[in-house]
């Protein structure tokens, strides 16, 4: 983690040292990074929060069959919920990637 972040820190320096053009292909560059680890993030989290989900789902399932039908439903709200944030974070990203506020 140390090694990644003295890099982006010793790639800033040189991104504020160069010229107008090539300093917008690297902040495209940092653009594509950030878009690539904040789908991974938000991906990793959804699907941690859906297995979860589902885990207690069939553990309430087994504990009470007569409720299964309801925990189900419930489920099925929550992985929306869940999967609904790994959405937005996509749409930033391809905010980030296509029409990039930052590069004027």
């Amino acid at each position: 983690m140390k090694k990644i972040l003295f890099l982006m820190v010793a790639l800033t320096a040189a991104a504020f040292a160069a010229e107008a053009e090539v300093a917008n292909q690297t902040l495209k560059a940092y653009s594509m990074i950030a878009a690539g680890v904040g789908l991974g993030l938000a991906a990793l989290g959804g699907a941690i929060g859906m297995g979860h989900t589902a885990a207690a789902t069939i553990a309430g399932t087994a504990r009470n069959p007569g409720l299964g039908g309801k925990l189900m439903t419930t489920m099925f709200i929550a992985l929306a919920m869940i999967e609904a944030q790994v959405i937005y974070t996509l749409v930033i990203a391809l905010i980030a990637l296509y029409a990039n506020p930052y590069l004027g």
